[in-house]
């Protein structure tokens, strides 16, 4: 007799009362025991809108504070509690805060790639996909502190020809690609 690890946490779910949630990043098998697959912010509104008791979050950390969040009764679980992200990890809260208190007229956009904790001293918390219209609303004579992604922040700087103080993080995996490599691939 073989084991169906897949039934016994589909079973699960339901004595539960669970719901899984998984980023694009996780292995098949993963995604194909999960009630939804997506991007961090996907995620996020999945875990919103879920009735269950139970979040199971298979992904990083602040993906689960996210759902947290914005599920505040629930129970939300992450696998592994290690499980982090080099741009949450570039912005711990301390250093975040002081940047912030040094440029105490700015709005601080921060990108949802971020702690709970760095969530909490922002202004407003956008995705890549409205962070342009968000930031747009900003009135032009407040600075605009962009963090912690510099790349992003860049970007949309240079998109809107608005000058931003620009936290200096950056996505590890993001930073290995550079227009040599595209060009020699």
């Amino acid at each position: 007799m073989s084991y169906d690890l897949a039934a016994d946490i589909q079973k699960l779910k339901k004595e539960k009362n669970a719901v899984i949630l998984a980023h694009y990043y996780e292995d098949g098998d993963i995604q194909d025991v999960a009630d939804h697959v997506g991007d961090s912010f996907y995620l996020a509104q999945m875990g919103q809108k879920s009735k269950a008791d139970v979040i199971l979050l298979a992904g990083v950390v602040f993906m689960a504070e996210s759902v947290k969040i914005l599920n505040p009764t629930k129970k939300v679980l992450v696998p592994d509690l290690n499980a982090s992200c080099s741009l949450v990890n570039s912005a711990p809260y301390e250093k975040y805060l002081a940047w912030r208190q040094k440029f105490p007229t700015g709005i601080a956009v921060t990108y949802i790639n971020s702690s709970a904790d760095v969530k909490s001293i922002s202004d407003v918390i956008v995705t890549s996909s409205n962070a342009q219209r968000i930031v747009e609303s900003i009135p032009l004579d407040r600075p605009v502190l962009f963090g912690p992604d510099k790349n992003l922040g860049a970007f949309l700087s240079k998109e809107m020809k608005r000058p931003f103080e620009l936290w200096p993080g950056s996505c590890e995996v993001h930073v290995l690609f550079s227009a040599r490599k595209l060009h020699d691939h």
